[in-house]
């Protein structure tokens, strides 16, 4: 390979013809000199290191045929005297820094046959005067910064092959004229902002074609069926654009089609295309994601026995994956996530010897890990994340040596994670998160060398954190909140040098703060709330700018005040003092956790759970200032606060269901302005929900306030309150939709009491304040009589009553309200929720209520007052169920004591 600079005494050599200096190493700037060369035909620098600008002398080289300077690194412009060139053609200068618009005289070279100056950042039009050159065969000027519409034309260029303009600016629709070349191989327009529809006669005069990618604009109608008439065509790419209709079972007619990319448009309604592609033995990719297809797979989709690659995500696909997926065997990646698929995995996968990607996440599919999936042998990606799977992991997982992701996180997995899965010493990412795995963390999990994410979080694992995890220097993401982890944090997690991310929130550690961990200069989020951490707490390295949250809730923490911790002691008399302290709360959290283990039992014993995708991070998501919606916005998506869309009424207003204009679907809750307490009921709403944020409380999107008018619009839930389904004729909650639903208000509870940066007291926590999405997940509501209480206060007065038969004692009878009274109301809704008696049914008389009547039935007596729906006589498991319940009404017991310091918290 040669490499320097262009040495200037090459003008010397007058009679040369060919300068081909292509694919070495030369650099410097091109030098003004070759213009002497005056027979020079061809000069061919392409392949190389040239800097600075094409020299003006290249427009005196009048003989020359072909000039190609791609692959370079020059800059400026294109010179106008190129156009001087009129033997020129083969031009190329693709892949430099050229700048500025593209000279008119270029298109005076009526004898170019190639010209691509594509990859540069040329600006403004592409002139129409391209037209004028009748004999060109290929044009690209892809990947630039052009504007305008695309000339007309271009259509006249009979003898072009190959048009590619990807990756521009070019807007309007796509001259009809071009359609019409019959000569044209590739048609290449992605990545710009065409719009219109495709012509109906697209296939008829495109005989030649193979390969069209229009990917990336916004081109609407239909896919016209005459596509089916390019009887060459083998790609064709339609991408992230806004089709509609049903794809065309014709297609099928493209015998030579090996790439159909179909992704991100709106096709609905079917899938019977498939069947027809049988007919396409090429066929090597069918990409169709992000489309409403909402259809059921076909059987037939195992007779595209070419396919390497099936992807259909996101396409509302329902039903089972059919077993003839097993067909497939030249199959290197199936993605099928995001859709509605139930039933288990087939058997007839580990047929595919040669799939190296398998993504079935976010379905419905159940049952336990396919063992069969361990004969993959190539297997670098595995997704079975947010299903319904359960049972334990197979230890030949851990034989799977070719894995580099896996994500099995929320499901109803148990037991121990298998030893030798720790042996994977090539894995990059590792979520088992959301499951129910125990045991604890074995010093071989310093094996995951290569690792960059591992996340083990919402899970029930025990003893201490393996120091040999503070070997895995390519970790950037370590997650093990809400877990039940002892101990204290490794001094060796310093050596987690790309360390980025680090949650050991919600666990029983204690200790320190190790000081190591200041020399993790990546690292941007850490939280290790909700422990029982002591000592200072740093202000150096990336502690400068972490937020007080990320320390919330371990009371032996000090330092800082921008930490909301007391500052630490300064002698040994406040040293002592502070032990004693610590101690004290230590076993004050132990009974805590003790109840904790109680609620965890009763989840474990049923070994289901929904799994909880959004981490504590999602929690403290920085406020957005959503905009306004006016009167008349609100007016239009309820059709004037009409009747037919009235979800429920109450002293405070009216809430409405609502479509606002882009679609999204909300709840509009109307403030009754003539009562006196209006303006400060939605004050203080508004003043509480829009600094809460978290997944079990109620989301609000935007507000509509003037003199006459308040509103507040909320996430719509479609499936009401846990009061109506409760109390359906139509509907039966199951006992685990039950526990479900009573987990996530716990959740919210939680967060308001000890996870906001003041406590928030609810006051009015009832069944009709608790509204249930799409998937049955609980969302707390209704915050209009809540309280904030400062970082002092533990108790606060209300003048405003909440609802009867849900206030605690001290509430009703003093105006006083405590966390433990939201507490208290608490243990009331789990009384409710599975006897389905309310606290003021007529039954209780006397000194009677709901809390006495189970506490007298407690433990054996139960199923005199439990919802006889949960309950049947010939039931299996009904003496496990009656024990899981009698936990529950145990829990609730400890809820509701009378007097509010007995309670938990």
């Amino acid at each position: 390979m040669l490499s320097g600079e262009i040495p200037r005494s090459i003008s010397e050599c007058s009679e040369l013809q060919v300068l081909a200096l292509m694919e070495n190493n030369f650099l410097g700037t091109i030098p003004g000199e070759l213009g002497n060369l005056q027979l020079l035909k061809v000069l061919d620098i392409g392949f190389n290191n040239f800097e600075g600008t094409i020299p003006y002398e290249i427009g005196h080289l009048y003989n020359l045929e072909l000039l190609a300077m791609d692959y370079n690194k020059l800059t400026g412009s294109v010179p106008y005297v190129i156009g001087r060139l009129y033997k020129l053609e083969y031009l190329s200068m693709e892949r430099n820094k050229l700048t500025g618009s593209i000279p008119l005289s270029i298109f005076n070279i009526s004898s170019l046959e190639y010209l691509s100056i594509g990859d540069n950042k040329l600006e403004g039009p592409l002139p129409r005067e391209v037209g004028n050159l009748s004999m060109l065969q290929v044009l690209d000027f892809s990947m630039n910064n052009l504007t305008g519409v695309i000339p007309h034309g271009i259509g006249n260029l009979q003898e072009l092959e190959d048009l590619s303009l990807s990756y521009n600016n070019f807007k309007g629709s796509i001259p009809i004229g071009i359609f019409n070349i019959s000569s044209l191989i590739y048609l290449q327009l992605a990545g710009n902002h065409i719009s219109a529809n495709l012509p109906s006669t697209i296939g008829h005069g495109l005989p030649n074609v193979e390969g069209i990618h229009l990917s990336g604009n916004n081109i609407n109608g239909v896919l016209p069926s005459s596509i089916s008439n390019m009887s060459k065509l083998m790609y064709l790419e339609l991408y992230r654009n806004e089709l509609t209709g049903s794809i065309p079972e014709s297609l099928g007619n493209l015998r030579l089609l090996e790439v159909l990319g179909l992704s991100s448009n709106s096709f609905n309604s079917e899938l019977s295309f498939i069947t027809p592609l049988a007919n396409c033995k090429y066929l090597r990719k069918l990409i169709l994601s992000s489309n409403p297809l909402n259809a059921m797979l076909p059987k037939s989709i195992g007779n595209l026995s070419s396919l390497e690659m099936f992807l259909a995500t996101g396409c509302n696909l329902k039903g089972h994956i059919p077993n003839e997926v097993g067909n497939l065997r030249n199959l290197s990646s199936l993605e099928l996530e995001d859709n509605d698929f139930n039933g288990i995995v087939p058997m007839t996968i580990s047929s595919l010897k040669n799939l190296q990607r398998l993504s079935l996440g976010a379905n419905r599919i159940s049952g336990p890990f396919p063992i069969a999936l361990c004969e993959l042998s190539n297997l670098a990606l595995l997704n079975l994340s947010q299903n319904q799977m359960w049972g334990s992991l197979p230890s030949c997982l851990g034989d799977m040596t070719s894995l580099r992701e896996v994500s099995l996180d929320s499901n109803n997995f148990i037991a121990i994670i298998p030893s030798n899965l720790w042996t994977l010493k090539d894995i990059l990412k590792l979520n088992l998160s959301s499951n129910f795995f125990n045991g604890s963390l074995p010093l071989e999990v310093g094996n995951l060398k290569a690792a960059i994410l591992l996340d083990l979080s919402w899970n029930q694992i025990l003893g201490n954190i393996p120091s040999t995890l503070g070997s895995l220097q390519k970790l950037t993401h370590l997650f093990l909140a809400h877990n039940r982890i002892e101990g204290s944090i490794p001094e060796a997690f310093g050596g987690l040098k790309s360390l980025e991310v680090l949650d050991l929130s919600y666990n029983n550690l204690s200790g320190v703060i190790p000081k190591s961990l200041e020399a993790l200069k990546y690292l941007h989020y850490f939280n290790v709330s909700f422990n029982r951490l002591h000592g200072e707490i740093t202000n150096e390295g990336p502690f400068v700018h972490l937020p007080y949250q990320s320390f919330m809730s371990n009371e032996g923490l000090c330092g800082n005040s921008q930490n909301h911790v007391p500052t630490c002691p300064s002698n040994s008399k406040d040293r002592s003092k502070s032990k004693k302290e610590r101690l004290m709360r230590v076993v004050v959290a132990s009974s805590v956790f003790s109840v904790i283990g109680l609620a965890s039992a009763i989840v474990f014993l049923l070994m289901r759970r929904r799994g909880k995708t959004t981490n504590t991070e999602d929690e403290w998501l920085p406020e957005v200032a959503p905009q306004r919606i006016s009167y008349y916005e609100l007016q239009r998506a309820t059709q004037g606060f009409d009747g037919n869309n009235l979800l429920g009424s109450g002293s405070f207003g009216s809430v409405y269901k609502g479509t606002l204009a882009d679609g999204i679907i909300v709840a509009v809750k109307v403030f009754n302005v003539q009562m006196e307490s209006t303006f400060q009921t939605f004050d203080r709403e508004c003043d509480i929900l829009r600094n809460l944020r978290h997944k079990n409380l109620t989301k609000i999107i935007t507000s509509c306030c003037n003199l006459d008018f308040k509103a507040l619009i909320f996430e719509y839930m479609p499936n009401e309150s846990l009061d109506k389904l409760l109390y359906s004729r139509d509907y039966c909650l199951n006992i685990m939709q039950r526990l479900n639903i009573m987990v996530d208000v716990a959740s919210a509870l939680e967060y308001l009491h000890h996870g906001y940066s003041v406590p928030v007291i609810h006051c009015d926590m009832k069944p009709s304040n608790v509204l249930l999405d799409n998937d049955m997940v609980g969302h707390l509501t209704d915050f209009g009589i809540a309280k904030l209480l400062t970082m002092e206060e533990s108790i606060a007065h209300t003048t405003t009553f909440a609802t009867i038969g849900y206030i605690a004692p001290e509430y009703g009878m003093e105006g006083l309200v405590y966390k433990r009274s939201d507490v208290y109301s608490y243990g009331i809704m789990l009384l409710e929720t599975f006897t389905k008696k309310k606290p003021n049914d007529e039954m209780f008389v006397g000194d009677m209520n709901l809390r006495s009547c189970v506490h007298n039935l407690l433990p054996d007596e139960l199923d005199q007052i439990i919802d006889a729906d949960l309950l049947t006589v010939d039931e299996e498991n009904l003496s496990r169920k009656m024990q899981c319940v009698a936990s529950i009404m145990e829990l609730a017991m400890n809820c509701t004591a009378n007097i509010p310091v007995e309670r938990i918290t």
